[in-house]
C-alpha cells in the first residue's frame, strides 16, 4: 500500500473517532463563559394605563377624614346587606339585621375570624358596617365631634370600615379585641384610631373600629406604628418603597395626579391602584 493511502485511512479513522467522542465536563471554576438556552423575554415589561383624575378617589387607601370627604366615586358599589345574604355570614353573628359591608371586605373579614377560630378567639360580631348619609348625620349628632364624623366625612360611608365587637365583653377587655390588635394587619385590616394617635386622627381611641387597606399596605403601617395619615404622607415622601412580605416581592410607587393622565406599569406582573382622596394614586405592584 502507498504511504499516502496508508495515511488517509489514519486520518479518516480518527475523525470518525472524534466525531462520536463524548464532550469532557468543564469545571465550572475554571472561568470559563457558560452559556444556556433560555426563552425569549420580551424587552418590552411596562404599559402605559390611563388614569383619570377621579381615581384619585376610589380604592382602599383612600383617606376619609374631617378635611376630606367622600366623593361618589369612591363608594364601593357591592355593598350588601348581610341579615339577607346569611351565606355572607361565616365565624361571627350580627348585632342586628341593618349591618351593610361591601362583600369583598366581607370576604377578608371571613377569612381573618377563621384564622381566629384556630386559636380559640371565636365571638366575634359586626355591629356596624355601611352607614349613608342620614343613619351618619344621627350618630354624629348622638355621638359628638369626638367619636363621629359628619355624613359624607366618615369611613363608614365607603363600605370598607366596621365596627367590630365581642359577644363576650368590650372590645377594650376582650379577647377578640386583643387578637385583632395583634394579628389584623396580617388580613389587610388597621385599627384606624388607635389610643396613643388621636391628635392625628380627631378621633379618640376605638379600639372596634377596623378598616380595611389591604396588604401589604397594612403590615408597613403596623411595624412603623402609622395611621393611615401618616402613611400616606410617608409614601409621598418615599415616591418608591420595596417589600417582601409573606414570600411575595411588592413595589409601591406615589404619583401625582391633577388631571386625565398617563402613568407606566409593569405588563409582566399584577397591581392594584388605589387614590389617596387628595392629591394622588398608589400603585401596589406584586
Amino acid at each position: 500500500m502507498k504511504k499516502w493511502v496508508f495515511w488517509l485511512v489514519i486520518l479518516a479513522l480518527l475523525g470518525y473517532e472524534a466525531m462520536h467522542q463524548k464532550p469532557e465536563r468543564v469545571n465550572e471554576n475554571q472561568g470559563i463563559e457558560k452559556f444556556e438556552i433560555r426563552e425569549s423575554i420580551p424587552t418590552k415589561s411596562e404599559q402605559t394605563l390611563k388614569i383619570m383624575k377621579d381615581q384619585i378617589y376610589q380604592g382602599n387607601l383612600v383617606l376619609v377624614n374631617k378635611d376630606y370627604p367622600i366623593h361618589q366615586a369612591g363608594i364601593l358599589t357591592d355593598v350588601v346587606n348581610l341579615f339577607q345574604h346569611k351565606e355572607l355570614v361565616d365565624g361571627y353573628v350580627l348585632l342586628d339585621n341593618t349591618v351593610r359591608l361591601s362583600r369583598s371586605i366581607v370576604k377578608s373579614f371571613t377569612t381573618m375570624v377563621k384564622a381566629a377560630d384556630k386559636e380559640g378567639i371565636h365571638h366575634f360580631m359586626i355591629n356596624s358596617g355601611y352607614r349613608d348619609n342620614s343613619e351618619q348625620s344621627k350618630l354624629y349628632k348622638d355621638m359628638g365631634p369626638d367619636y363621629a364624623l359628619p355624613a359624607g366625612n366618615s369611613e363608614h360611608n365607603l363600605g370598607i370600615s366596621l365596627d367590630i365587637g365581642s359577644t363576650q365583653s368590650e372590645m377594650s377587655q376582650a379577647p377578640e379585641g386583643t387578637w385583632l390588635k395583634k394579628n389584623a394587619a396580617t388580613y389587610g385590616f388597621i385599627l384606624r384610631y388607635p389610643k396613643d394617635k388621636t391628635a392625628i386622627t380627631g378621633i379618640q381611641y376605638e379600639p372596634w373600629h377596623f378598616r380595611y387597606v389591604g396588604l401589604p399596605h397594612s403590615l408597613i403601617m403596623q411595624q412603623k406604628n402609622l395611621t393611615l395619615e401618616q402613611y400616606l404622607e410617608f409614601l409621598k415622601q418615599q415616591k418608591t418603597l420595596t417589600t417582601t412580605i409573606q414570600g411575595v416581592n411588592y413595589e409601591i410607587s406615589y404619583h401625582p395626579i391633577s388631571k386625565d393622565t398617563t402613568i407606566q406599569v409593569p405588563s409582566n406582573r399584577k397591581f392594584l391602584l388605589s387614590g389617596n382622596n387628595m392629591d394622588g394614586i398608589i400603585v401596589t405592584v406584586f
